[in-house]
């Protein structure tokens, strides 16, 4: 059986030639950084409680070495289970998302059994032909306002399967969808101007007011969307002009057949029964109570679990799919999101293995040396660069912050230039590295939801990677020499 034959028979196939799944690189991972912890001497700063942050911090200048605790065979087969729940200084814990992930899946899967999301689809399609195009820069904004006002991260999972369908009617692919709701959250974070997870907590850390460098900050998320937002939209139209020209092409009728239910959808009715407006209604109405939860009432995943778990009774109700049905449809939505939420903690074991084998602190010791007796310009390049680096290890923005501001932000203050700069850096490398880093679980969830292999996302976005790091590499030079 050919690939195409193997694609319409499975619409859940991975066609990107031999590649291995997020699963096979995620544990390769695990197993990498296991053999740094041989390789790597141990090392601790001293800490302290910081109740700004509501954490402890590094204290600099007491990095001393420790005796060495080398991560083996069974702690590598133990760390994706530990990913899960383990209590961890730099990362939130795992499981909480992962059965938010569960609940979401669940939340769609009634929502798919009604009809409503396919209905309505293709009204909007015949509502908006010949317009499409403007969807995404619309689109992209709105979660780069999510982005860099709270940190939107693990709450875009619940967007892919309403956007990546819509997408793919109108004409573009998947990796489109995944494309807009990816990139626009994460230029949002990377741009960070009052984000409570990023901004707030690393100039706490670094002991200035969140507000200094805001403006710099504004500019790379303003000139970020511009630039992300073009790239999308020419993509997205060379593929509708010709689709073989997706970066997915080969599993075009695979992607058709998974998010748009049937080859003939385009042919069935385009006209909402009252039943499924309401529907729809309701099921807007979640996603912005999620957002206003989040924004506002200091929601997380035991919440938003909740809210999508009411909603999915709600429309069950309203859809008169009677008890089986209703419970069977989430059962099945949830199974549909399960190789998601294994992703989760197997991505987060590689942090716990980097903690438990002792070699954060003594990376971090190596970028303290690094960076003393520098000038301005060379200070803030490689700091970025530090932070990058970085980033592949500790993704989560706020673990980041903690983990490495307490230490190298007064190092600013020697190069001359402000703290401000330095926080401004490690959020831009963050986010930068959070749009490929395969130990971050939003980018894998979010490529396994949109069913795009880690391959083919890199092959669509290196160019874009190559772009915003030069323009903000000149931004942060530019801002050291002013």
């Amino acid at each position: 059986m050919n690939d195409e034959a193997r694609a319409a028979s499975d619409p859940a196939l991975d066609l990107s030639s031999r590649f291995p799944t997020a699963y096979t690189i995620l544990f390769l991972l695990i197993v990498l950084v296991a053999a740094l912890t041989w390789i790597i001497p141990a090392g601790q700063y001293d800490r302290v409680m910081n109740e700004e942050v509501g954490r402890e911090i590094a204290v600099a200048g007491t990095y001393t070495k420790v005796d060495p605790n080398p991560q083996g065979f069974l702690d590598v087969m133990l760390a994706p289970t530990a990913g899960f729940y383990d209590p961890d200084s730099y990362a939130a814990n795992a499981i909480d998302v992962a059965l938010f992930v569960l609940f979401l899946g669940g939340f769609l899967g009634v929502v798919n059994a009604t009809g409503s999301i396919d209905t309505g689809i293709r009204s909007a399609m015949t509502r908006m032909k010949g317009r499409e195009i403007w969807m995404i820069p619309i689109m992209m904004t709105l979660f780069a306002l999510g982005g860099t006002t709270y940190g939107m991260a693990e709450e875009t999972l619940a967007f892919y399967a309403i956007l990546i369908p819509v997408m793919i009617a109108a004409g573009y692919d998947a990796v489109t969808g995944v494309a807009i709701i990816l990139i626009g959250a994460g230029i949002g974070v990377l741009g960070s101007t009052i984000n409570p997870f990023a901004t707030v907590i690393a100039a706490n850390a670094s002991g200035i007011p969140f507000t200094d460098g805001i403006w710099l900050r504004l500019v790379i998320l303003l000139g970020g969307l511009v630039i992300c937002a073009a790239y999308v939209m020419r993509y997205a139209q060379r593929v509708k002009d010709d689709p073989a020209r997706s970066v997915v092409a080969r599993q075009a009728q695979a992607h058709k057949k998974l998010f748009l239910q049937a080859a003939g959808t385009a042919a069935q009715s385009s006209t909402l029964t009252k039943t499924q407006g309401v529907i729809l209604l309701i099921f807007a109405a979640s996603f912005a109570v999620m957002i206003w939860g989040v924004a506002s009432q200091g929601w997380w995943m035991a919440q938003m679990g909740a809210l999508f778990l009411g909603a999915a009774i709600v429309i069950g109700l309203v859809g008169r799919l009677g008890e089986k049905k209703l419970t069977g449809s989430f059962v099945d939505g949830a199974r549909d999101l399960l190789g998601v939420a294994l992703v989760v903690g197997l991505a987060r074991g590689i942090v716990v293995i980097m903690e438990q084998g002792l070699i954060a602190d003594t990376i971090l010791h190596s970028a303290e040396q690094s960076l003393g007796g520098l000038g301005d310009l060379a200070f803030i390049n490689l700091m970025f660069w530090i932070e990058i680096g970085m980033s592949f290890f500790v993704p989560s923005s706020s673990g980041l912050a903690v983990l490495s501001m307490p230490i190298l932000a007064p190092l600013a203050d020697f190069a001359g230039v402000g703290r401000d700069l330095v926080v401004t850096a490690y959020q831009s490398a963050n986010g930068l590295v959070n749009l490929i880093n395969p130990t971050f679980a939003v980018v894998i969830g979010g490529l396994a939801i949109g069913r795009v292999s880690y391959d083919r996302w890199i092959v669509f976005i290196w160019p874009l990677m190559l772009i915003l790091l030069v323009f903000i590499s000149a931004a942060l030079s530019i801002a050291a020499l002013v």
